[in-house]
């Protein structure tokens, strides 16, 4: 007798039932959701259709996938860039690289008609031509500042800054007047024109281009010292627009020195004298001179005296002191057969106006500081 969980023929060959010989037939929901072919429905069946199954749309391959990827890395640093761009970029036009062309100077002795007059330096700056100017850095004073057409308020006044350093530098520094200083002048140089600075303080030469004095002012030490510190000054500066991307700065100063003879010992109370130095200075800076705190000197027409016609003034100034009278000899002669850069033999006449004056204003003299001499 069988069983009662058999059926009557007998236990079934496969007894976990007859599903294991289909089972690698059966189809998972990720398989199906794979296959690009799905077979019509009963009901669409009954339609007119020439085929029994339909096409899926294909899903996106590995290889599509990578290939929309790297398109959006690729906009994403192409955004990240022009943010950046725009974000960080000088809102002024780029510049053209410039270089700097040589100071091309002119120094002209300014000799005096009859003996230099002497006196107490203290009386003479507070009686002479010089009174009612200002002492020192005080005397080089700023223009009312405005923006230019390409440069802010800012740019200018760091501008006539970086100019008025210069001038205090090269025309107040007592190191630089008679101890042969000349750093502090040569670190405030566009670097295009450092070799042309050094050579005119190491070789000085009458060429238009290498006279120490059309850089700065300075005295042979070993012949006058200052008789007082203080160093009256009058003058102006002017800017304007050289171009879209450069400063044109015009500096027109006089300054007044008292000096005396340099002697061992004890100095006569009576025995300093003035001297007077006219500086025409014409600056360029463009935006990297600004931002840097450096400029380039274009062009240096100095007037000097009291002094002989007949003087080298190439390296340093040589002033007439109390007393002593210019020689008769006129400037170094020109030869206009000789051959290389012709030297600049020019001499003027020192007339010395009153003290409710500017001194050196004859009209023979006298220039706009706006016009180049």
């Amino acid at each position: 007798m069988t069983g009662r969980g058999e059926p009557p023929e007998g236990p079934p060959e496969n007894p976990s039932g007859g599903e294991d010989e289909y089972r690698s037939l059966v189809f998972d929901e990720s398989f199906v959701r794979a296959a690009r072919l799905q077979e019509f429905s009963a009901q669409e069946r009954m339609g007119d259709h020439a085929r029994a199954v339909r096409s899926l749309p294909g899903r996106p391959t590995r290889r599509h996938r990578s290939r929309a990827g790297i398109a959006l890395v690729v906009l994403i640093a192409l955004a990240f860039a022009t943010a950046v761009y725009f974000g960080f970029r000088n809102p002024y036009p780029t510049p053209v690289g410039r270089r700097a062309e040589p100071l091309q100077t002119t120094v002209i002795p300014l000799a005096p008609r009859s003996p230099v007059p002497g006196g107490a330096a203290e009386s003479l700056l507070a009686d002479g031509p010089a009174a009612g100017h200002r002492t020192g850095a005080a005397g080089i004073n700023f223009p009312s500042v405005r923006r230019t057409k390409n440069f802010s308020d800012n740019q200018v006044t760091m501008a006539l800054t970086t100019v008025k350093d210069y001038l205090v530098g090269s025309s107040l520094d007592p190191d630089v007047l008679t101890s042969g200083v000349v750093r502090p002048i040569g670190r405030l140089l566009d670097p295009d024109q450092t070799a042309q600075f050094d050579r005119s303080m190491d070789s000085p030469a009458d060429d238009g281009e290498h006279s120490a004095t059309g850089w700065l002012v300075r005295f042979d030490p070993a012949e006058v010292e200052l008789a007082d510190s203080d160093i009256r000054v009058q003058g102006t500066l002017s800017y304007s627009e050289a171009g879209a991307d450069t400063l044109e700065v015009v500096s027109d100063h006089t300054f007044t020195y008292a000096l005396r003879p340099a002697v061992s010992g004890p100095h006569r109370a009576d025995g300093a004298s003035l001297f007077t130095v006219r500086r025409v200075l014409h600056f360029l800076l463009d935006r990297e001179d600004i931002r840097l705190h450096r400029l380039e000197v274009r062009s240096a027409y100095v007037q000097a005296g009291p002094q002989s016609c007949s003087a080298d003034t190439t390296g340093v100034l040589r002033p007439l002191l109390a007393g002593e009278r210019a020689d008769t000899r006129g400037p170094a002669g020109t030869d206009p057969y000789a051959t290389g850069v012709p030297a600049a033999a020019l001499c003027g006449t020192l007339t010395v106006s009153s003290p409710t004056q500017s001194p050196l204003r004859d009209p023979g003299v006298a220039r706009s500081p706006r016009t180049r001499p």
